[in-house]
């Protein structure tokens, strides 16, 4: 997958390409990645959830009541996961009459048996996840369950078996799941099987869906980018740039906010993730703030809001998600996201009040300043990653997954051999981390546009034109409203979620009131930024409290003006398109 993408970029110029049909078998090796990944990520712990991994009634009941809630919220969703392997059993038989071919022999529905596969494996670890969390005497009863449930589905189908059941009941068991600690895709799919039989469709049109979403021909970007990020993330690549900023804004204080931000957020669009920003960044940044009498709580809340804000920036996974679900050009989005990206910065650091002068810090001496050209030097090979991903892809000499190939084996080759920092166990742990990353991503990715589908055929996007337009008038008053609904929304959803489910429904509003599609993108992703530091969904919060080691309180406490600087920085953007359209337009990009 990495390899035949910057094989294609290498051979065009000479003999036009080497591998037959290389686009459509890198997008079907996307599809055996994010599904063997999906298999590995749950064992891991990278299946995201609302209530992390556990029940919420931990907090109000006995610990015996709250893990039989747990474990029954796995059953569940084991239960789910087996539905959507018999659904892809189906459409596998389905396609397997139209013999669409891939390459040297290969067909779709060859590929498509990862599918079943996937989510039989991932069935069977949810339900063995399931008993481990029961006492012995209750694991045996839930063996024998477990048994009869198989027998009857193995008799009846598990689809036909639920057939009769009303949208009612899968609501409420969904609820269950989600505060009981199932993982997200498993709740939404549960919700999508529940509107997909009480339409007496066929559950088939979920998996295809998925399908559909992983063999985008820009999707295979995703991880590779995603490994690009994680192999620097691995190395000493966030201490030289460390270096470098601290360096270049200088040595005191408010020369290492700006610095701090600023690398947060570059580090977010690189590695795809925020969580990835705070456990690469958190241990070095948060000590050298406190060396310059930087106040603890308020360095907290910098580097965990700072870590959400890499979302507008290129190559962000969010930005190019946008992009694909819209269908506007991925270089218009990486062009567009660029003021506004420093906009909301600017907004964090003076509106957030993290460049307030501390008593504290106006006693610190400045750290001694590193030679300048050792400090560029050893920073060189990290600063060309950003033109390796970007210059390729906008000059339009390579296609989204061709750049982000080039990138990926860009970083290899710099820290495998140029810097020699990884070695084969280190690298193994980065290509695991990002297939187990993606396959989460892509299961709540599938389920989501499995249930976004339904919604668009139930002609959903159409009835909230008619009621929007009936209230809102003005363009600039629906965006500000969207703002409101997409921060609320971002608190409740998973970011890809949120993504694949509101974008369909809310971009054919935008459009209805002659909203640009890039401008509202920018809107809509700067206000999810929020999204990453509330809870239940705000899973910076969970990364910082365990970074920091810093009760969950001390660190929501921290972030609450970074919220308010990331609402008034959205507002901007939402009614100054030309924060958003200006960079475009000079590279007539619209």
């Amino acid at each position: 997958m990495l390899l035949i993408p910057a094989l294609e970029l290498t051979a065009r110029p000479f003999v036009g390409g080497l591998v037959s049909n290389a686009a459509l078998l890198t997008q079907h090796f996307g599809l055996v990645l994010s599904l063997m990944g999906a298999i590995a990520a749950f064992p891991a712990g990278h299946l995201s959830t609302l209530t992390g991994s556990r029940s919420v009634l931990a907090g109000f009941f006995s610990p015996r009541i709250a893990v039989a809630h747990q474990a029954l919220a796995l059953l569940l969703a084991g239960l789910c996961a087996a539905l959507l392997c018999q659904a892809s059993v189906d459409l596998v038989i389905s396609e397997q009459g139209a013999r669409q071919a891939i390459a040297y022999g290969l067909e779709v529905w060859m590929v498509q048996w990862v599918m079943p596969l996937g989510y039989g494996l991932i069935a069977l670890s949810l339900l063995k996840a399931s008993m481990l969390a029961l006492d012995q005497a209750v694991f045996r009863i839930a063996l024998i369950g477990l048994i009869g449930l198989v027998s009857i589905a193995a008799a009846t189908g598990l689809a036909e078996t639920i057939q009769g059941l009303e949208l009612h009941y899968f609501l409420i068991t969904a609820l269950l799941m989600a505060i009981g600690g199932a993982p997200i895709f498993a709740v939404i799919g549960l919700i999508t099987i529940g509107l997909f039989i009480s339409a007496g469709q066929p559950l088939a049109s979920i998996p295809l869906s998925q399908y559909a979403m992983t063999v985008n021909p820009s999707l295979p970007a995703l991880p590779l980018y995603t490994l690009a990020g994680l192999l620097f993330a691995k190395s000493s690549a966030a201490q030289r740039l460390s270096d470098l900023i601290s360096h270049v804004f200088g040595g005191g204080w408010r020369a290492s906010v700006v610095a701090s931000a600023l690398l947060c957020s570059a580090f977010t669009a690189l590695t795809g993730g925020s969580g990835v920003t705070l456990l690469a960044l958190g241990g070095i940044l948060l000590p050298m703030l406190s060396a310059r009498g930087y106040p603890e709580q308020r360095g907290i809340g910098l580097i965990t809001s700072g870590s959400a804000l890499g979302v507008l920036l290129a190559p962000s996974v969010p930005l190019i998600m946008y992009a694909i679900l819209a269908r506007v050009p991925i270089q218009t989005m990486l062009l567009a996201g660029l003021i506004p990206a420093l906009l909301m910065v600017m907004s964090l650091l003076w509106i957030g009040g993290f460049m307030r002068q501390s008593a504290v810090a106006s006693h610190q001496t400045p750290t001694p300043p590193v030679k300048a050209a050792s400090v560029w030097g050893q920073a060189g090979w990290e600063l060309m990653a950003a033109p390796v991903a970007l210059v390729p892809l906008i000059s339009g000499w390579a296609t989204p997954t061709e750049s982000a190939a080039l990138t990926a084996l860009y970083a290899l080759v710099v820290v495998s051999l140029i810097r020699s920092e990884l070695g084969w166990t280190a690298l193994w742990s980065c290509f695991l981390l990002t297939a187990q990353l993606i396959g989460g991503v892509m299961l709540i990715l599938g389920m989501a546009l499995g249930l976004t589908n339904y919604l668009v055929d139930a002609g959903i996007p159409d009835l909230a034109i008619d009621w929007v337009q009936s209230y809102i008038h003005s363009p600039k008053a629906f965006l500000l409203a969207a703002v409101v609904f997409i921060a609320m929304a971002g608190a409740l959803m998973e970011i890809y979620a949120a993504l694949v489910v509101l974008v369909p429904l809310l971009l054919p509003l935008a459009l209805s009131y002659e909203i640009h599609p890039v401008h509202f993108g920018i809107v809509f992703l700067a206000t999810l930024e929020m999204g990453f530091l509330c809870p239940p969904a705000g899973m910076n919060l969970y990364f910082a409290s365990a970074v920091f080691r810093k009760p969950l309180r001390v660190v929501m406490t921290s972030i609450l003006p970074a919220l308010l600087a990331i609402f008034v920085g959205s507002a901007l953007i939402a009614l100054l398109p030309e924060i958003s359209l200006t960079l475009p337009s000079v590279f007539n990009m619209l």
